[in-house]
């Protein structure tokens, strides 16, 4: 078994990232450093005193420490890193855009004012979720070895138990309603034979070049000379 350093050091950068930045955030909140508040999504604060890193910082808190906390931080952990590891293996430029994309999805579903949330990291890991079932629908997932089912029914058996549990459902929703976009615009739309619309931008492939933590095949981007990955070309799912 692998000890607690050699498992960190073994997560791919882009899940490894967010899900210590989620971690520190419920650790600074429960050690009263800060008012969550401070950094929920309030457009009146965006808007009329431009706050505007609340576009950015409500996605670092999933909740406080507490049994939903930590399977939404398990999920990270597994799916997330098997979705990084798994289907954008040697994509890391790829993988970011997949969270920027949902991040930016969710923003416009909150919009809508039967999904207002004040947090929406709860949503951005239920997308990553929901995405990785769709990239693997046929693999065997054993519920509390009991139950053995197809990886493309996890989302909604974790909807099922957060019902059942009294959890809040709307950010579920919204991270399949952002999963699915993404999904059905990244693989299901170029399949049908029409233009790839979301391929990765320039400056997502720059910034991960820049940032040096990676790997990304046939990136159209050279690495820093600080970074110790070599970046060559670009590559998309389906490159059209």
């Amino acid at each position: 078994m692998s000890s607690p350093t050699e498992y960190y050091k073994s997560l791919p950068p882009v899940i490894k990232t967010y899900g210590v930045l989620c971690l520190m955030t419920t650790t600074a909140y429960y050690f009263n450093l800060f008012d969550y508040v401070t950094i929920s999504l309030s457009y009146v604060h965006i808007l009329k005193q431009f706050q505007v890193w609340r576009l950015v910082t409500n996605f670092f808190f999933i909740a406080p420490f507490s049994t939903y906390f930590g399977i939404r931080l398990l999920m990270l952990a597994r799916y997330g890193v098997l979705l990084e590891k798994g289907q954008f293996k040697e994509r890391t430029a790829d993988f970011l855009w997949m969270m920027i994309f949902g991040a930016l999805s969710l923003l416009m579903i909150n919009m809508i004012p039967i999904f207002r949330s004040w947090f929406l990291a709860p949503s951005l890991v239920f997308m990553i979720l929901y995405v990785w079932s769709r990239e693997v629908p046929n693999s065997q997932i054993t519920f509390f070895g009991l139950v053995t089912f197809q990886g493309v029914y996890l989302p909604w058996i974790m909807l099922g138990l957060d019902l059942i549990f009294n959890n809040p459902l709307k950010g579920d929703i919204m991270g399949i309603l952002a999963g699915h976009l993404y999904y059905f615009l990244a693989v299901l739309y170029p399949l049908s034979g029409r233009k790839n619309v979301l391929k990765t931008p320039l400056w997502v492939f720059k910034v991960v070049a820049y940032w040096g933590e990676g790997a990304q095949i046939n990136s159209p981007v050279q690495t820093t000379p600080q970074a110790g990955i070599a970046f060559r070309g670009r590559s998309y799912r389906l490159n059209r």
